[in-house]
Protein backbone atom coordinates (compact mmCIF):
# COMPACT_ATOMS: atom_id res chain seq x y z
CA UNK A 1 0.00 0.00 0.00
CA UNK A 2 1.09 3.61 -0.45
CA UNK A 3 1.49 6.87 1.41
CA UNK A 4 -0.44 10.01 0.54
CA UNK A 5 -0.36 13.56 1.83
CA UNK A 6 -3.78 15.12 2.48
CA UNK A 7 -4.06 18.90 2.74
CA UNK A 8 -7.40 19.93 4.24
CA UNK A 9 -9.04 17.72 6.86
CA UNK A 10 -12.56 19.11 6.94
CA UNK A 11 -15.76 17.11 6.47
CA UNK A 12 -14.66 15.75 3.10
CA UNK A 13 -10.88 15.61 3.47
CA UNK A 14 -11.00 14.13 6.96
CA UNK A 15 -13.39 11.35 5.95
CA UNK A 16 -11.41 10.59 2.81
CA UNK A 17 -8.23 10.30 4.85
CA UNK A 18 -10.02 7.90 7.20
CA UNK A 19 -11.32 5.74 4.33
CA UNK A 20 -7.81 5.54 2.87
CA UNK A 21 -6.41 4.46 6.24
CA UNK A 22 -9.13 1.85 6.63
CA UNK A 23 -8.14 0.59 3.19
CA UNK A 24 -4.53 0.07 4.26
CA UNK A 25 -2.88 3.27 3.02
CA UNK A 26 -0.82 5.63 5.15
CA UNK A 27 -2.08 9.22 5.19
CA UNK A 28 -0.08 12.19 6.41
CA UNK A 29 -2.60 14.93 7.04
CA UNK A 30 -2.17 18.68 7.31
CA UNK A 31 -4.78 21.34 8.07
CA UNK A 32 -4.38 25.00 8.94
CA UNK A 33 -6.45 24.41 12.06
CA UNK A 34 -4.60 22.60 14.83
CA UNK A 35 -6.15 19.44 16.19
CA UNK A 36 -6.19 16.31 14.11
CA UNK A 37 -3.32 17.16 11.75
CA UNK A 38 -0.28 14.91 11.68
CA UNK A 39 2.27 17.59 10.78
CA UNK A 40 2.59 21.28 11.55
CA UNK A 41 3.30 22.64 8.06
CA UNK A 42 3.30 21.87 4.35
CA UNK A 43 7.07 21.61 4.56
CA UNK A 44 6.80 18.89 7.18
CA UNK A 45 4.18 17.08 5.10
CA UNK A 46 6.41 17.00 2.01
CA UNK A 47 9.37 15.77 4.07
CA UNK A 48 7.27 12.95 5.52
CA UNK A 49 6.28 11.48 2.13
CA UNK A 50 8.27 8.94 0.13
CA UNK A 51 9.04 9.77 -3.51
CA UNK A 52 7.38 10.03 -5.92
CA UNK A 53 5.03 11.98 -3.71
CA UNK A 54 1.25 12.27 -4.11
CA UNK A 55 -0.33 15.24 -2.33
CA UNK A 56 -4.13 15.50 -2.38
CA UNK A 57 -5.55 19.00 -1.84
CA UNK A 58 -9.04 19.29 -0.29
CA UNK A 59 -9.45 22.99 0.47
CA UNK A 60 -12.07 25.52 -0.76
CA UNK A 61 -11.94 26.40 -4.43
CA UNK A 62 -10.45 29.67 -5.57
CA UNK A 63 -7.75 31.51 -3.67
CA UNK A 64 -7.21 28.85 -0.94
CA UNK A 65 -6.53 26.25 -3.63
CA UNK A 66 -4.30 28.61 -5.61
CA UNK A 67 -2.23 29.41 -2.54
CA UNK A 68 -1.88 25.74 -1.60
CA UNK A 69 -0.94 24.54 -5.08
CA UNK A 70 1.53 27.40 -5.51
CA UNK A 71 3.14 26.59 -2.15
CA UNK A 72 3.41 22.91 -3.04
CA UNK A 73 5.00 23.89 -6.34
CA UNK A 74 7.85 25.42 -4.36
CA UNK A 75 8.31 22.33 -2.16
CA UNK A 76 7.76 19.29 -4.37
CA UNK A 77 10.23 17.73 -6.81
CA UNK A 78 10.09 16.43 -10.39
CA UNK A 79 8.00 13.26 -10.58
CA UNK A 80 5.66 14.26 -7.73
CA UNK A 81 1.93 14.77 -8.36
CA UNK A 82 -0.61 17.21 -6.92
CA UNK A 83 -4.28 16.19 -6.91
CA UNK A 84 -6.98 18.84 -6.53
CA UNK A 85 -10.07 17.09 -5.20
CA UNK A 86 -12.01 20.24 -4.30
CA UNK A 87 -14.74 21.93 -6.30
CA UNK A 88 -12.41 23.96 -8.49
CA UNK A 89 -13.35 25.31 -11.89
CA UNK A 90 -11.86 23.31 -14.75
CA UNK A 91 -10.10 26.37 -16.17
CA UNK A 92 -8.22 26.73 -12.86
CA UNK A 93 -6.95 23.16 -13.27
CA UNK A 94 -5.47 23.98 -16.64
CA UNK A 95 -3.61 26.94 -15.15
CA UNK A 96 -2.27 24.84 -12.26
CA UNK A 97 -1.00 22.19 -14.66
CA UNK A 98 0.72 24.81 -16.80
CA UNK A 99 2.38 26.36 -13.74
CA UNK A 100 3.64 23.02 -12.38
CA UNK A 101 4.72 21.43 -15.67
CA UNK A 102 8.02 23.38 -16.03
CA UNK A 103 9.02 22.04 -12.60
CA UNK A 104 8.31 18.45 -13.62
CA UNK A 105 5.42 18.22 -11.15
CA UNK A 106 2.26 16.49 -12.35
CA UNK A 107 -1.28 17.68 -11.77
CA UNK A 108 -4.51 15.68 -11.61
CA UNK A 109 -7.94 17.22 -11.10
CA UNK A 110 -10.56 15.05 -9.43
CA UNK A 111 -14.24 15.82 -9.03
CA UNK A 112 -15.46 14.05 -5.91
CA UNK A 113 -19.08 13.21 -5.10
CA UNK A 114 -20.31 11.44 -2.01
CA UNK A 115 -20.55 14.07 0.69
CA UNK A 116 -20.77 12.93 4.28
CA UNK A 117 -21.79 9.42 3.15
CA UNK A 118 -18.54 8.82 1.28
CA UNK A 119 -16.69 7.37 4.27
CA UNK A 120 -18.92 4.30 4.32
CA UNK A 121 -20.39 4.24 0.79
CA UNK A 122 -17.34 5.37 -1.16
CA UNK A 123 -16.74 8.43 -3.33
CA UNK A 124 -17.61 8.78 -6.99
CA UNK A 125 -14.43 10.06 -8.65
CA UNK A 126 -14.07 11.87 -11.98
CA UNK A 127 -10.45 12.71 -12.77
CA UNK A 128 -8.48 14.46 -15.48
CA UNK A 129 -4.78 14.31 -16.30
CA UNK A 130 -2.19 12.31 -18.18
CA UNK A 131 -2.25 8.50 -17.98
CA UNK A 132 1.13 8.58 -16.23
CA UNK A 133 0.00 10.90 -13.46
CA UNK A 134 -3.38 9.22 -13.00
CA UNK A 135 -1.62 5.83 -12.70
CA UNK A 136 0.45 7.16 -9.81
CA UNK A 137 -2.73 8.13 -7.94
CA UNK A 138 -4.72 5.03 -8.98
CA UNK A 139 -4.05 2.95 -5.81
CA UNK A 140 -5.69 5.72 -3.78
CA UNK A 141 -8.57 6.10 -6.23
CA UNK A 142 -9.23 2.35 -5.92
CA UNK A 143 -9.78 2.61 -2.17
CA UNK A 144 -11.77 5.84 -2.22
CA UNK A 145 -14.25 4.73 -4.90
CA UNK A 146 -17.35 2.64 -4.13
CA UNK A 147 -17.11 -1.14 -4.38
CA UNK A 148 -17.74 -2.58 -7.84
CA UNK A 149 -16.87 -1.63 -11.39
CA UNK A 150 -18.39 1.85 -11.52
CA UNK A 151 -17.70 4.96 -9.47
CA UNK A 152 -14.40 5.98 -11.08
CA UNK A 153 -13.61 7.49 -14.47
CA UNK A 154 -10.53 8.96 -16.10
CA UNK A 155 -12.55 11.55 -18.00
CA UNK A 156 -9.76 13.04 -20.12
CA UNK A 157 -6.92 15.52 -19.92
CA UNK A 158 -6.45 18.06 -17.13
CA UNK A 159 -9.73 19.84 -16.44
CA UNK A 160 -11.93 16.99 -17.64
CA UNK A 161 -12.56 15.68 -14.12
CA UNK A 162 -13.85 18.94 -12.73
CA UNK A 163 -15.78 19.65 -15.94
CA UNK A 164 -17.56 16.30 -15.52
CA UNK A 165 -18.24 17.04 -11.86
CA UNK A 166 -19.54 20.49 -12.80
CA UNK A 167 -22.07 18.94 -15.19
CA UNK A 168 -22.92 16.33 -12.54
CA UNK A 169 -23.74 19.10 -10.07
CA UNK A 170 -25.79 20.97 -12.65
CA UNK A 171 -27.91 17.85 -13.20
CA UNK A 172 -28.20 17.55 -9.42
CA UNK A 173 -29.64 21.08 -9.29
CA UNK A 174 -32.33 20.13 -11.79
CA UNK A 175 -33.23 16.86 -10.06
CA UNK A 176 -33.51 18.47 -6.64
CA UNK A 177 -35.66 21.28 -8.03
CA UNK A 178 -38.06 18.80 -9.67
CA UNK A 179 -38.41 16.76 -6.48
CA UNK A 180 -38.93 19.92 -4.43
CA UNK A 181 -41.58 21.31 -6.76
CA UNK A 182 -43.49 18.01 -6.78
CA UNK A 183 -43.43 17.94 -2.98
CA UNK A 184 -44.65 21.54 -2.77
CA UNK A 185 -47.53 20.90 -5.15
CA UNK A 186 -48.78 17.94 -3.11
CA UNK A 187 -48.42 19.92 0.12
CA UNK A 188 -50.46 22.78 -1.37
CA UNK A 189 -53.60 20.67 -1.80
CA UNK A 190 -55.78 18.49 0.39
CA UNK A 191 -56.04 15.79 -2.26
CA UNK A 192 -53.06 13.86 -0.90
CA UNK A 193 -53.40 13.30 2.82
CA UNK A 194 -49.97 11.75 3.51
CA UNK A 195 -47.34 13.38 1.34
CA UNK A 196 -44.29 11.76 3.04
CA UNK A 197 -45.83 8.32 2.50
CA UNK A 198 -46.35 9.03 -1.20
CA UNK A 199 -42.75 10.11 -1.64
CA UNK A 200 -41.50 7.06 0.28
CA UNK A 201 -43.58 4.83 -2.01
CA UNK A 202 -41.64 6.13 -4.99
CA UNK A 203 -38.43 4.53 -3.73
CA UNK A 204 -39.27 1.15 -5.23
CA UNK A 205 -40.37 0.37 -8.77
CA UNK A 206 -40.71 3.91 -10.12
CA UNK A 207 -38.67 5.56 -12.85
CA UNK A 208 -37.82 8.50 -10.57
CA UNK A 209 -36.22 6.47 -7.79
CA UNK A 210 -32.74 7.67 -6.85
CA UNK A 211 -30.38 8.29 -3.96
CA UNK A 212 -31.59 11.90 -3.86
CA UNK A 213 -35.13 10.58 -3.42
CA UNK A 214 -33.90 8.37 -0.57
CA UNK A 215 -32.37 11.43 1.09
CA UNK A 216 -35.64 13.30 0.59
CA UNK A 217 -37.45 10.54 2.47
CA UNK A 218 -34.85 10.79 5.25
CA UNK A 219 -35.42 14.54 5.53
CA UNK A 220 -39.20 14.13 5.76
CA UNK A 221 -38.84 11.45 8.42
CA UNK A 222 -36.95 14.00 10.52
CA UNK A 223 -39.37 16.88 9.82
CA UNK A 224 -42.51 15.84 7.93
CA UNK A 225 -43.42 19.32 6.70
CA UNK A 226 -39.93 20.90 6.86
CA UNK A 227 -41.30 23.57 9.19
CA UNK A 228 -37.99 23.67 11.03
CA UNK A 229 -36.16 24.87 7.90
CA UNK A 230 -36.07 28.18 6.09
CA UNK A 231 -36.57 28.07 2.34
CA UNK A 232 -33.09 29.39 1.56
CA UNK A 233 -30.60 27.55 -0.65
CA UNK A 234 -27.01 28.50 -1.43
CA UNK A 235 -25.13 27.36 -4.52
CA UNK A 236 -21.58 26.03 -4.52
CA UNK A 237 -20.69 27.83 -7.74
CA UNK A 238 -20.72 24.77 -9.97
CA UNK A 239 -24.30 25.41 -11.09
CA UNK A 240 -23.25 28.87 -12.27
CA UNK A 241 -20.22 27.45 -14.07
CA UNK A 242 -22.41 24.85 -15.78
CA UNK A 243 -24.75 27.55 -17.10
CA UNK A 244 -21.81 29.73 -18.17
CA UNK A 245 -20.25 26.79 -20.02
CA UNK A 246 -23.58 26.20 -21.75
CA UNK A 247 -23.60 29.82 -22.93
CA UNK A 248 -19.98 29.50 -24.13
CA UNK A 249 -20.85 26.40 -26.19
CA UNK A 250 -24.38 27.47 -27.22
CA UNK A 251 -25.97 24.46 -25.53
CA UNK A 252 -29.52 25.01 -24.19
CA UNK A 253 -29.88 24.10 -20.50
CA UNK A 254 -33.37 25.36 -19.57
CA UNK A 255 -33.93 23.00 -16.61
CA UNK A 256 -30.54 23.49 -14.95
CA UNK A 257 -30.65 27.25 -15.55
CA UNK A 258 -34.13 27.53 -14.04
CA UNK A 259 -33.01 25.49 -11.01
CA UNK A 260 -30.07 27.83 -10.46
CA UNK A 261 -32.28 30.91 -10.69
CA UNK A 262 -34.77 29.33 -8.28
CA UNK A 263 -31.99 29.21 -5.69
CA UNK A 264 -31.32 32.90 -6.23
CA UNK A 265 -35.02 33.56 -5.69
CA UNK A 266 -34.97 31.62 -2.42
CA UNK A 267 -32.65 34.21 -0.90
CA UNK A 268 -35.07 37.09 -1.29
CA UNK A 269 -37.37 37.73 1.64
CA UNK A 270 -39.47 39.97 -0.59
CA UNK A 271 -38.64 39.73 -4.29
CA UNK A 272 -38.07 43.16 -5.89
CA UNK A 273 -39.00 41.73 -9.29
CA UNK A 274 -42.26 40.34 -7.94
CA UNK A 275 -43.03 43.73 -6.38
CA UNK A 276 -42.74 45.30 -9.83
CA UNK A 277 -44.87 42.57 -11.42
CA UNK A 278 -47.55 43.15 -8.77
CA UNK A 279 -47.36 46.92 -9.35
CA UNK A 280 -47.64 46.54 -13.14
CA UNK A 281 -50.58 44.13 -12.91
CA UNK A 282 -52.32 46.62 -10.66
CA UNK A 283 -51.57 49.49 -13.04
CA UNK A 284 -52.77 47.92 -16.27
CA UNK A 285 -55.47 45.64 -14.93
CA UNK A 286 -56.39 46.87 -11.49
CA UNK A 287 -55.36 43.48 -10.09
CA UNK A 288 -55.23 43.10 -6.33
CA UNK A 289 -52.02 43.95 -4.51
CA UNK A 290 -50.71 43.20 -1.04
CA UNK A 291 -49.01 45.93 0.97
CA UNK A 292 -45.68 45.46 2.71
CA UNK A 293 -47.62 45.43 6.00
CA UNK A 294 -49.62 42.45 4.77
CA UNK A 295 -52.98 44.09 4.04
CA UNK A 296 -54.73 42.90 0.90
CA UNK A 297 -56.47 45.39 -1.37
CA UNK A 298 -59.10 44.57 -3.94
CA UNK A 299 -58.32 44.98 -7.58
CA UNK A 300 -60.44 44.84 -10.71
CA UNK A 301 -60.30 41.04 -10.76
CA UNK A 302 -61.38 40.65 -7.13
CA UNK A 303 -64.96 39.52 -6.45
CA UNK A 304 -67.19 42.54 -5.85
CA UNK A 305 -64.60 45.08 -6.98
CA UNK A 306 -65.53 47.71 -9.50
CA UNK A 307 -63.12 48.86 -12.19
CA UNK A 308 -63.11 52.57 -12.83
CA UNK A 309 -61.64 53.80 -16.09
CA UNK A 310 -59.67 57.01 -16.11
CA UNK A 311 -61.72 60.11 -16.84
CA UNK A 312 -62.39 60.41 -20.53
CA UNK A 313 -61.01 56.98 -21.35
CA UNK A 314 -63.21 53.89 -21.54
CA UNK A 315 -61.26 50.59 -21.87
CA UNK A 316 -64.13 49.16 -23.92
CA UNK A 317 -63.84 52.05 -26.38
CA UNK A 318 -60.08 51.58 -26.65
CA UNK A 319 -60.56 47.93 -27.59
CA UNK A 320 -63.09 48.90 -30.23
CA UNK A 321 -60.57 51.37 -31.69
CA UNK A 322 -57.82 48.71 -31.67
CA UNK A 323 -55.83 50.33 -28.85
CA UNK A 324 -54.12 48.35 -26.13
CA UNK A 325 -56.76 47.21 -23.67
CA UNK A 326 -56.51 44.95 -20.61
CA UNK A 327 -56.11 41.28 -21.51
CA UNK A 328 -58.36 39.09 -19.34
CA UNK A 329 -56.41 37.54 -16.47
CA UNK A 330 -53.08 39.07 -17.53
Amino acid sequence: MGTLGMVGLGRMGGNMAERLRQGGHTVVGYDRAAGHRDVESLEDLVKALPTPRVVWVMVPAGEPTYQTVDALGQLLEPGDVVVDGGNSRYTDDQRHAQDLAPKGIGFVDCGVSGGVWGLTEGYALMCGGTKEHVALVQPFFDVLKPAGESGFVHAGEVGAGHFAKMVHNGIEYGLMQAYAEGWELMMATDVVTDVPAVIASWQKGTVIRSWLLDLMVNALQQDDDLSELRGYAEDSGEGRWTVQAAVDHAVPLPVITAALFARFGSRQDDSPAMKMIAALRNQFGGHAVTSSAGSHEKGADSPGADAHAEAGHDPADSRQRGEAGTPPGA
